[in-house]
């Protein structure tokens, strides 16, 4: 094989789960409502069933419970009071914490990530409507399309080789453009201003650094991928790891936004 075609070997495989990721998460996001939050809430679980898995690889049982525990936690948390909501949400990752054995810091951050992130995501469909998410889905989405169409098209100078050998400056900087330019059309589209672009680069920088996160646990933990779920892309934490990133910036970052809600 050349270098050229395993260049783009994973290509097949990643598009065809691609687009089944993609029509199941449209008609989630489509529809809103309960079926967003289960949607949400299950995916939320299987990530921390996946996080506990490369932690703790020999104890199933509680990758299960985990999985189970933050999913329920997720899903409960949408129909609470926020004052109740809130520890309803952390307490997984303080449970884990004493069931774990070994790597308690680590699955505590990174379960935090997760929940509070699925929560993020399904408080901006809820009160800001169809059109705010996708805007978000959308930037987390061109920024790594474009970074690994350009980062292998281009190539280049390696952005971090120690830990993730793949990516590169001209993909993380194409990641930034396209971000941009999705701002850029947002803000056309919303009358919201262009300040939408700025804040679209740093979702897109937040969603490259939950990426990088979880490949510096990844490489730490040494595997190569969260799970085999998904053929082409790992697992849904390898996959969503730069929406945790971005939902995650924008709950924080949201109070200080004034954005209006929209239909689509």
């Amino acid at each position: 094989m050349t270098q050229s075609s395993e260049r783009w070997s994973d290509l097949t495989a990643r598009v065809s789960s691609g687009v089944a990721m993609v029509v199941i998460g449209g008609i989630g996001i489509y529809l809103g409502g309960w079926v967003f939050h289960i949607l949400v809430a299950a995916v939320c679980g299987l990530m921390a069933w996946e996080l506990v898995g490369m932690l703790t690889p020999k104890r199933p049982g509680a990758k299960l419970q985990m999985g189970l525990l933050v999913a329920g936690a997720t899903f409960a948390a949408v129909y609470l009071p926020i004052g109740f909501a809130l520890p309803v949400l952390l307490a997984p990752a303080l449970v884990g914490f004493g069931l774990l054995e070994k790597h308690r810091t680590v699955f505590m951050c990174f379960t935090v990530l997760i929940v509070l992130a699925g929560f993020g995501l399904v408080q901006v469909r809820d009160d800001y409507g169809l059109g705010w998410l996708m805007w978000l889905v959308v930037v987390v989405v061109v920024t790594d399309v474009v970074g690994y169409f350009a980062g292998r098209a281009i190539g280049g100078p390696k952005f971090w080789p120690r830990v993730s050998p793949k990516k590169t400056w001209s993909g993380t900087v194409a990641g930034w453009i396209g971000a941009a330019l999705v701002g850029l059309l947002f803000s056309i589209n919303t009358g919201v201003g262009l300040q939408l672009i700025g804040i679209s680069v740093a979702l897109s920088m937040a969603s490259q650094m939950g990426d990088m996160a979880e490949s510096g646990m990844k490489r730490r933990l040494g595997v190569k991928d969260s799970s085999n779920l998904i053929p082409g892309h790992g697992g849904l934490l390898d996959r969503f790891d730069g929406m945790l990133g971005a939902a995650f910036f924008l709950l924080i970052i949201g109070q200080f936004l004034s954005i209006a809600p929209i239909a689509g």
